[in-house]
This record gives C-alpha cells, structure tokens and sequence, in this order.
C-alpha cells in the first residue's frame, strides 16, 4: 500500500464515501489519483463498496494513536530574554498558552495519555498534571544534553505515539485518531538548517537546506522499536549528547514519509522575534528585562527589534537589540546568580571606576534585578591568551588599573567564598572522593598567602581573557568590563585569575607574571600567584558544582579548575610555601 491509498483510507476510516472530488480535496491528491487509490484498495481487499473492510478496520486499530510524548526540557536559549521568566511551553500565543494548545489538540483526536518531559523551571509544568492528567518525566541533564536524551527517557512510550516539541503552534489540529504510516512535519518553505525534504513519493530524504522541520512526529508500532534501539544506542554515547532525536529518527532504517504543511500554519517558536511575528500582542513580549530596557532608554517595548542572542557567558545571559537605530547589550542573570553575586557590590564597583576610561559606563544597572544595559561596542575582539603582544598589553592595562589604588566598601574574601560556594551545595557532598584533602591542602596555603600579601585596593577578581575587550582603531584602546565580582583584593589576585581561565600551565604563567612584571618579580610573589591560582581554582571549582546542581554545565572549565587547586598546591610547597 502506497502513501496516496493509505491517506484515502484513513479518510473513509472517518467519515461516509462523499464522492472521489470530494477525497481529492480533503487527501490533496488528483482525481486520478484518487481513482486509482479506489480500485487498489478494493483489489486488495481494503474496501467493499468504498467502505472499509474488516481487513482495513484490523489494520487502522493496529495502527491508531494511543499516546504522546511532549519534549519541554530545554531551556529555550535563543528565547532570551522571556526564558529567563517563562518556559517556552507556557509562551502565551492569542491567548493560550502553546503547550496547552498542544494538549487540547491531542484530546480531540483522542490521545490523553500524554508524558511531558521536562527540566528547566520544570516546578512551572506542574499544574498540567491536575488540569489535563499529564505524567511528567524529568531530564536532570538538561542543560548539558540536547534532546534525544529527553525522548530516551520516554523511549517506553513510543508505540502508536506522537512526538513533538512543545513550542510548536500549529493553526489547525495536526494530530487525528486514525493514522496508518510514520510521518515527520516538515513546511513548504526550505531552510539553511534543515536536513530533509520530501522526494516525489514523499519519503523524506536527506538534504541540506531542506524543507523547515517542525518538530511533530507520528510514530507507530512497526517504526517503535528500531527507534527505540537506536535512541537508546545513542544516548549511551557520549558523541551524540548534543543530538536531536531526529538525528535517530532518520538513521534508524525504514520509511519516513513527509507531512507537509503550509508555512505560518504550523510554526516553531524559538526566538523573541519569531514571537512578536506570530502574535505581537503576546504578554511574553512585555517581559521584564524587556520593559526595563526600554524604560531605561525612554522608549516603548514595541521599538525593541532584532533580538538576537549572544554566546550564553558562565554566569550570566546577555541578548543584543536594536533601539531607534542604536544598538545595545542586555544582561540577564543566570541560574542560581542572586546567591552568587551582590549585585549592590557590583553597583558601588562600577561607581568606583566611572569616568576613570577602564570600560563604557552602564546605561542601566539594576541592583535589585541584575539587569546591565550597556552599548553595544562593534568591531571589538577579546584578548587572544596564546598571542604574547595581546597579553603583553591586556597585563599593562590590568597594572595600570591596580596602580589607580581604588577602593570599594566591601572585599572579596577569596577563603569565605570557598566555604559560602560549598554551603550552597545545602549538604551534598562534593563530586571529587578527594574533596576534602584537596581543601584541606589549599587552605594550608593561606598563612604563606597572609605573610606576602599586598596592600589591598580594588582588584576586578574576574580579570579572564575573555573581560578585555579591544576596541577603538586597529585595537588601540583596552576596556576591562564584567565587574560582578570585583572587590578589595591583593590585585595580583587578577593575574592568577587569568592565568587560571587561560587553562595556562607553568611557563605560560610564568610569561604571564613577567608580562605583568617587566620590572622582574620577586621570587615570593611569583609563588604567592602560584597560591593563589591553587586557591582560586578551588574557589572556581566549588562555583562549578554549585551551578552544577543547577543543571549548567562547563565541561573542561570545572575539571581543569580542580586541578589547579591539587597540581598548583603542590608546586607552592615544592617552592617553599
């Protein structure tokens, strides 16, 4: 049975024979078409006077859809700033909001066995469960893995199911209580980042800048299985953590044909913009970080365009726009970030360097929110660590700053933070067995630390590669920004806290030092840095696992900080520490 004789079956599976015009208008195949469907399907035995036999009744309940899965995990980053507020499948489109749009379509073609899979703010799905008796399966590795780990966690639940994202919005129902072949949604507009297209049988085939994918898939029972073994294969493997679950979809062996659909009658909703083009009085567009930064710039929300997403920073999330012809950097805080910053700290450090040419002041910054709104500097680039003459002037730059002898209120206490970030793990223990021997070892630094420490003053404690900005012609002026963490410090604290982010080893740090120093450095400064990077690579891994307990994850950046804290300890008490 081909794809045309099975749409016109599922057609008469639902409604009286009402003539072959009346089939080809409701399938979209020709009168041709349709006639030649007829006459298989009755030689075949599927029909008996255009109605369906029991043969074909047999095979529709085979085949009927019994349940769906909903993926809801991520955390929708290219969503910023509304994220930050509102999962993405409880963004409100012409008044609803699209997961529940989603669940209502399902239940009126007879599918309420319905499992959510979620994860970021999932507490925010919860009510789904009362209202419209969902199950939730929660992905605890969210963050660090793309959706096929989410789909392996329903992998149960695949037979006569339908898969789908819950940030699709499609205008009429997309789901029916007769199906008889595995199809995937694809629209008739291509797109750079799809894969597939249809080819004239309507199998979907590979092809870069296919057809735009949606995301809605029907998967029934003969399709369940191979699927489950190859989602499960995958998600096993740690090459394919950041795989979508159609990257096993389409290499599990068999036949995915296409449903397609009109673009703007089905879409995916995965940007700020994408929103206000399909709803522009959507609440979610009046979000907070978006209200804030129009207020601050006297200007109406609706004269915000072009959000685009930046590169998600450690600690914070930051989307650029455009405003009457100006454009411009918001920060919105990440996961956890009200325990990890003092943002009043933050405010008196900017108000400590202003107008002193370290870095552009802030348009706005909100010590209640965290919200920073800065310009945005075009043709910039951030310092190259492996390039001797980018470090060579950043270390000049840092010096110049520490030799402006600034003070602030408050001091980073490098030791109480160490035990302030531990605290935050609320009495879980540390994911290192040799935890407690490392801190231990580290804090038998400190009295050496103590002895040869410098006058303090304001040290930005956060003075990373990726914090120096080149700007100006060719590069010829240096800003220093993100002082979040900024406080009274021995300012060669900065040094180290390069060194440590730069994932440099001895002798790079040693250039480091020199670059810092072209005067020469004291043998006992020298090793007082190499204490601190020890202390600061514990002070950064605690950091690490509490976001990590967040469910954000840093990959190398957390492993190689731990082993500042063990191989740096031990090169300070080679050295006489």
């Amino acid at each position: 049975m081909n794809i045309q004789e099975m749409d016109i079956l599922n057609i008469l599976g639902g409604a009286p024979y009402a003539g072959q015009r009346s089939l080809a208008e409701q399938s979209g195949h020709s009168l041709g078409a349709v006639n030649r469907c007829l006459r298989s399907l009755t030689e075949q035995g599927y029909l008996e006077d255009t109605c369906p036999t029991e043969k074909a009744r047999v095979l529709m309940e085979e085949n009927r859809p019994r349940q769906a899965v909903i993926l809801a995990a991520g955390a929708g980053m290219r969503m910023a700033p509304i994220n930050t507020e509102t999962p993405k499948g409880l963004l409100e489109v012409r008044g609803e909001t699209l997961i529940e749009r989603l669940i209502r379509q399902l239940h009126a073609a007879g599918v309420t066995d319905i499992a959510v899979v979620v994860g970021f703010m999932k507490e925010a799905y919860e009510f789904l469960i009362d209202q419209y008796g969902v199950r939730l399966i929660v992905n605890r590795d969210y963050a660090g893995r793309n959706n096929l780990h989410s789909l392996a966690l329903a992998a149960d639940r695949l037979e006569n199911a339908y898969v789908l994202p819950c940030d699709v919005w499609c205008a009429d129902n997309p789901f029916s209580p007769r199906e008889l072949y595995g199809w995937y949604m694809v629209t008739d507009e291509p797109s750079p980042a799809s894969t597939v297209r249809p080819n004239r049988r309507m199998e979907l085939i590979a092809a870069q800048g296919g057809s735009a994918m949606v995301g809605v898939a029907y998967i029934p029972r003969a399709m369940a299985g191979p699927l489950k073994a190859r989602i499960l294969e995958m998600d096993g493997d740690s090459r394919f953590h950041d795989a979508w679950w159609e990257d096993a979809l389409f290499s599990c062996g068999g036949t995915v044909y296409a449903r397609v659909w009109p673009a703007g009658r089905a879409v995916e909703i995965n940007t700020y913009d994408g929103l206000r083009e399909l709803d522009s009085g959507s609440a979610h567009l009046r979000s907070r970080a978006i209200s804030a930064a129009a207020a601050a710039l006297g200007a109406d929300p609706a004269d915000i365009l072009d959000v685009e997403v930046l590169k998600k920073g450690i600690t914070n999330r930051s989307f650029l726009f455009t405003c009457r012809g100006e454009r411009y950097v918001m920060r919105v805080p990440g996961e956890g970030t009200d325990k990890l910053i003092d943002r009043r700290q933050e405010a008196a450090a900017y108000a400590a360097i202003r107008g002193k040419g370290l870095c552009d002041d802030p348009v706005l910054l909100d010590p209640d929110t965290g919200y920073k709104l800065t310009r945005f500097l075009d043709r910039v680039r951030v310092c190259d660590p492996d390039d001797p003459e980018d470090v060579r002037r950043c270390m000049a730059r840092l010096r110049a700053f520490h030799e402006m002898r600034l003070t602030v209120p408050h001091e980073f206490d490098i030791f109480a933070t160490i035990d302030y970030y531990e605290s935050l793990w609320d009495g879980a223990p540390s994911i290192y067995r040799d935890y407690t021997v490392t801190k231990a070892n580290v804090l038998s630094l400190r009295p050496y630390i103590d002895a040869h420490a410098g006058e303090k003053c304001l040290t930005h404690m956060d003075a990373v590669p990726d914090n120096f900005l080149f700007t100006g012609r060719d590069g010829a002026e240096i800003q220093l920004i993100d002082w979040e963490y900024a406080g009274m410090q021995d300012p060669h604290v900065d040094v180290a806290m390069f060194a440590i982010y730069a994932l440099y080893d001895r002798a790079q740090t040693d250039l480091l030092i020199d670059a810092y120093f072209p005067e020469g450095c004291p043998a006992e400064t020298r090793l007082k840095i190499y204490c601190y990077m020890a202390a600061g690579g514990l002070l950064w891994s605690n950091w690490c696992e509490y976001k990590r307990n967040l469910g954000v994850e840093f990959g190398e950046y957390s492993l190689r900080q731990y082993r500042y804290a063990k191989d740096f300890y031990r090169l300070a008490k080679e050295l006489g520490a």
